[in-house]
């Protein structure tokens, strides 16, 4: 036999390996690649995509919960009918006397319906190092905070509380960016639990003053029934 017939099967059989090589190292395992008459031909087999996700778009203001400091859960179902701000809170950042105009909302408004949340989080140049029974020691000796504080929890990432994963869903910030940007930035819910407003750090408690004035003056559903 003619060396050279014994050449193209052994030819034919290494480009065969060199292709099939390449196939399983660069190409992902949900396709299934074959070599038939020197042409490749893609089957997808590639798993759907999941329906879920962490925060169901179906998911309202009054489902969401998040954890106090002492273990207890903080259910939203308890804010129907009132005026929420929501703020990512911190103790070491530029922005942290911000506490007292929160506080000085909070006793303005609060016989009105209005209820503020802080949610202190490290996630901004670590700007929150204390653990949750210093955080409240600090906010109460500084700044006579009265107002509800939740445990300490991130607000971007994976790990994001339940809380600001739908907040962001429900509102985007600055050029339609979701992602919280620095600490002191501020959700507004109305009484009927709809994100009406967010505000950026440098929009100050004072400066969101009349808008919270204008919505806790609103009658709630309830109340338009018995006028």
């Amino acid at each position: 036999m003619h060396c050279g017939s014994l050449i193209k099967p052994l030819q034919s059989y290494k480009a065969s390996f060199f292709f099939s090589t390449i196939t399983a190292r660069y190409y992902p395992p949900s396709s299934l690649y074959s070599f038939t008459n020197k042409r490749l031909r893609t089957y997808s087999t590639a798993i759907p995509q999941s329906t879920t996700s962490k925060m169901s778009e179906t998911t309202g203001f009054y489902s969401l919960k998040a954890e106090r400091p002492n273990g207890q859960i903080y259910d939203f179902a308890d804010l129907k009918g009132k005026t929420v701000l929501i703020v990512n809170v911190a103790s070491k950042c530029g922005s942290t006397p911000q506490y007292k105009g929160l506080q000085a909302l909070y006793d303005k408004y609060k016989g009105q319906g209005l209820e503020i949340l802080g949610f202190p989080c490290s996630q901004f140049a670590n700007q929150e190092p204390a653990d949750d029974e210093g955080i409240q020691e600090f906010c109460t000796l500084n700044y006579g905070v009265t107002f509800p504080l939740m445990k300490k929890s991130e607000v971007n990432g994976d790990n994001s509380n339940e809380v600001y994963q739908w907040l962001k869903s429900q509102k985007s910030g600055l050029l339609g960016l979701t992602r919280i940007k620095w600490n002191f930035e501020k959700f507004l819910v109305d009484s009927q639990g709809n994100v009406v407003n967010r505000w950026a750090t440098t929009t100050t408690p004072e400066a969101i003053d009349s808008t919270i004035a204008s919505l806790v003056s609103k009658p709630t559903t309830s109340d338009e029934g018995k006028l």
